[in-house]
């Protein structure tokens, strides 16, 4: 299993609603237009998503036992949400959401901690950086669900977040009916495409689930 996003979030509890990726237009945002009627806009601010199979946990009681009956507690993590800044130097994200959790047995107070990662991708594949962090869920006494809020930052080198002068024009640059590549999208230009994948970040959050929990999630 990678860890290459699909920016998908699954939902265990309730609905799960995808916070908006950043709204960050500054001067490191590209837009492509009137090359080959392609348009495409770009900003240093990365995407914001959860991985396949990491946005919900399920807590077993007996030890060994993952069946209906023996479920615990159950959490999903939704409403994630980035706020982005830039300065010339790093591009900061910085990250919240909740937590939806219902247990099996109501009876007494009771708190429960999970652990939760934000992890920085390169390219849709290199992790430059991952922290880990708890949000703890309280039951009252008698109360079979109940919520928490956690957060988190990421941070990113805003200059390799840029795409190179040289590219930007590749992308930019006026072609005119006759040119040689007036019928060519410079988006699948192999040079083109190799700095976009390296300047593409995403902020990825999810549970910081073992393999016995990655594998219950994988396979229900």
């Amino acid at each position: 299993m990678t860890l290459r996003s699909r920016l998908t979030l699954t939902a265990l509890i309730a609905a799960t609603a995808l916070g908006g990726l950043s709204g960050c237009k500054t001067s490191g945002e590209l837009v492509v237009d009137e090359s080959v009627g392609v348009t495409a806009v770009r900003s240093r601010c990365p995407a914001v998503g959860v991985p396949n199979f990491t946005g919900d946990v399920t807590l077993f009681g007996r030890a060994g036992q993952k069946t209906a009956d023996n479920i615990d507690v159950v959490a999903a993590l939704t409403n994630l949400r980035s706020q982005c800044s830039e300065t010339s130097e790093q591009v900061v994200s910085s990250v919240t959401f909740d937590v939806l959790a219902k247990r099996s047995d109501t009876r007494g107070a009771r708190q429960v901690t999970l652990p939760y990662f934000v992890t920085v991708l390169r390219g849709g594949e290199s992790v430059v950086s991952k922290r880990v962090g708890q949000v703890t869920v309280a039951f009252a006494d008698g109360q079979e669900r109940a919520s928490a809020s956690g957060s988190g930052a990421a941070y990113v080198d805003a200059a390799e977040a840029t795409l190179p002068q040289e590219i930007r024009e590749k992308i930019t640059r006026k072609r005119r009916a006759g040119d040689a590549d007036a019928a060519v999208d410079p988006l699948t230009d192999p040079e083109v495409k190799a700095a976009l994948a390296r300047a593409e970040f995403e902020v990825l959050v999810g549970f910081q689930l073992n393999q016995d929990q990655l594998a219950y999630n994988a396979t229900r």
